[in-house]
């Protein structure tokens, strides 16, 4: 952590931080849980934050992508190894769930408890923290709003994600109603991405967590 930290301090960063409506992605994790028959498995937010990330990463690669300092190249990576940060009694780790591209939501649940326990059991392997192409971070399983990351080099974005939180809104209507609403952070290397790209690629994610029937439609 110390390593990596003190490198990602020295590269310019931009960020940028969007509300996201999760009512209907809290549905369909309660409908995922309600009908699970599998008792090892418990259906979370994360899973799906994770899938609906890999769809907005095929439209936007260069979010998926790494920064050779020395070549002064960028690396479009085809596989989606999405990270995800985990605070452990040893510190900081970054295990990463391999080819999401290819994963079934179920597939992603199952891999991300594995990953979890290895890591609660300081199990990882070399190849559960190498390779990674862009990290997820949930604070808000800890708690806050949203947090300002720096990206887990040679990657070139990181999300921070904040709680869920039940919010009023104002409608179009004029009138007032509760929506769930999560904040998200997304930390760039501004040496490879701009703020256009960004906030498209954001827009596109969003469109999938607030619609996640489009992950039916859209999925391969």
């Amino acid at each position: 952590m110390v390593k990596t930290m003190s490198m990602a301090a020295k590269v310019p960063h931009f960020h940028y931080v969007e509300e996201i409506n999760c009512d209907k992605l809290m549905d369909l994790k309660t409908s995922f849980q309600n009908n699970n028959s599998d008792p090892n498995v418990k259906y979370t937010f994360l899973p799906l934050l994770i899938k609906s990330l890999s769809m907005a990463l095929s439209k936007y690669p260069f979010m998926n992508s790494c920064f050779n300092e020395e070549s002064l190249e960028v690396i479009l990576k085809g596989s989606h190894n999405i990270g995800v940060a985990m605070a452990t009694p040893n510190g900081l780790v970054v295990p990463n769930i391999k080819n999401v591209q290819s994963l079934s939501i179920s597939e992603i649940t199952k891999e991300l408890s594995r990953l979890q326990q290895s890591s609660r059991d300081n199990k990882l392997s070399p190849r559960d923290i190498t390779g990674g192409t862009i990290t997820l971070s949930n604070i808000g399983a800890i708690g806050g709003k949203f947090g300002s990351p720096l990206v887990n080099l040679p990657e070139v974005a990181i999300i921070a994600i904040g709680r869920i939180q039940r919010v009023p809104h104002f409608a179009d209507d004029g009138n007032v109603y509760p929506m769930s609403i999560m904040t998200v952070n997304i930390g760039a290397d501004h040496r490879v991405l701009d703020g256009a790209t960004v906030a498209r690629f954001c827009n596109e994610w969003k469109q999938f967590i607030e619609n996640p029937e489009l992950l039916m439609l859209h999925m391969r």
